[in-house]
């Protein structure tokens, strides 16, 4: 298989990224009422699950922030000198998308700097630790809720000692869910949350979720997602269009279990319109079933156009999508409620099944999410923003073994993109990822 030289092709990442961080925050600035006033709002303010900082602070305040947390993050890819990928990609969309709802440039840099502590711990360079530092910000609530209710310095400890365990235990997670579920740091940062939340009520504070959403900006925020997508698409089909269809079809065939590195092997091109497809996929989903444009739901699309380049696509993320819809029929849920509009966006994150094990599997991974998700945070209290990656990666852990056991001809097989991702990188989780692949492609002899 003919692969794309990885570095040349993938130069123009960063800057792209730095342009989109700019975009967010010229849209902030164009939308921009009393500004300095909402910013303030918006630091200040507990943001625990489900905070939409456009209810809070307006549309203005909410980019802004998008977008400085944005170009903070691509500048700390620059500082440490990491060669883009696909998961880079994964990381700045997170990191854009969420600091809509949650995230922000003063609850970030705590968490940071623990795992930056980490790495020193280690005597291991940052950049090997960079994406799970920042993905690890999915707990800055935490950073968030200590420093308003208890005190600024109490916070930014809790920060440094959440970044510093979040590595160890991202590995331990990523090991345990087989690929299956995209969002393995998310799992990672809710088991971490299931330590401190009860640790938390013990001392006698009173964490709590609670519930601000925004809506009626369908139109506003449409027209400009619909405009980002359709530019995607098109810088992705120039210049050759036909090469760029194939390589995207060839994508369409590809399972998406983690690591699926898109970029490496597809080129720019074909993750580019990937990324169109699905971003609008998923807008016209949230719009069809009666949902609300908003920092959440926005941020949940920015997420699965990000992982348009490490693992999803239009075939994979289309069943569990459906599978979530039936849910609400099933629960009695409505599937514009708030939790159900972020369930069927976020729990793409089990887009694997429906790529490994045929479309009817995804069906019932979204279906059991639907369900799960509705549950498992809880106990979480709104610390974890990665709330459908915690229970992604409860249903990835029963259902996997449950339909490798059940249906053997379904025994999933490494992908064209997966080999060379795995032998790539050559890292321990890719080596005992292949383990695991290899293992479960051998006749059981018993």
């Amino acid at each position: 298989m003919h692969l794309p030289h990885v570095h040349r092709r993938n130069a123009a990442l960063l800057p792209a990224a730095a342009g989109f961080g700019a975009l967010l925050l010229v849209f902030g600035l164009f939308h921009s009422q009393n500004l300095f006033q909402g910013l303030w709002t918006l630091l200040s303010h507990e943001d625990v699950l489900i905070t939409d900082y456009v209810a809070l602070c307006g549309i203005g305040p909410a980019f802004v922030n998008a977008g400085l947390v944005t170009l903070i993050a691509v500048g700390i890819f620059y500082l440490v000198g990491e060669t883009p990928n696909g998961s880079t990609l994964v990381t700045i969309s997170l990191m854009a998308g969420f600091s809509l709802f949650g995230k922000n440039i003063l609850n970030i840099w705590p968490i940071l700097f623990g795992t930056a502590l980490y790495a020193l711990w280690r005597r291991e360079p940052f950049s090997k630790y960079v994406n799970v530092a920042m993905l690890g910000t999915s707990l800055a609530p935490m950073v968030s809720f200590m420093g308003c209710d208890v005190s600024p310095w109490l916070g930014a400890v809790v920060g440094l000692l959440i970044g510093f365990l979040i590595a160890p235990v991202s590995e331990y997670a990523f090991r345990i869910q087989n690929g299956m579920n995209l969002y393995s740091t998310g799992f990672a940062c809710g088991l971490v949350a299931m330590i401190f939340v009860p640790i938390f009520k013990a001392l006698g504070l009173n964490p709590a979720s609670h519930l601000i959403w925004s809506a009626g900006n369908n139109l506003t925020f449409g027209i400009f997602l619909a405009a980002v997508c359709v530019a995607l698409i098109v810088a992705g089909l120039i210049p050759n269009p036909r090469t760029t269809l194939l390589g995207y079809w060839r994508l369409l065939q590809s399972s998406g279990r983690a690591p699926s590195d898109y970029l490496r092997v597809f080129g720019h091109g074909p993750v580019l319109v990937n990324m169109g497809v699905n971003g609008l996929f998923a807008m016209v989903y949230i719009l069809v079933t009666g949902g609300d444009l908003n920092g959440p739901t926005l941020g949940g699309i920015f997420t699965i156009m990000g992982f348009s380049a490490y693992g999803k696509h239009l075939r994979n993320i289309a069943p569990v999508m459906i599978g979530v819809l039936l849910g609400s029929t099933f629960l009695h849920v409505s599937a514009s409620h708030e939790s159900l509009q972020l369930a069927s966006l976020f729990g793409t994150a089990l887009a694997p099944f429906s790529g490994v094990f045929g479309w009817p599997f995804g069906v019932v991974a979204g279906l059991i999410h639907s369900a799960v998700v509705l549950q498992a945070g809880l106990p979480l209290e709104g610390m974890n923003l990665y709330n459908n990656g915690f229970s992604a990666g409860l249903v990835a852990l029963v259902l996997y073994p449950v339909i490798t056991s059940l249906f053997r001809h379904r025994r999933p097989t490494l992908q064209d993109e997966d080999l060379f991702e795995i032998y790539e990188n050559d890292t321990p989780q890719s080596q005992e990822l292949l383990a695991a692949h290899t293992h479960d492609g051998m006749e059981d002899p018993l």
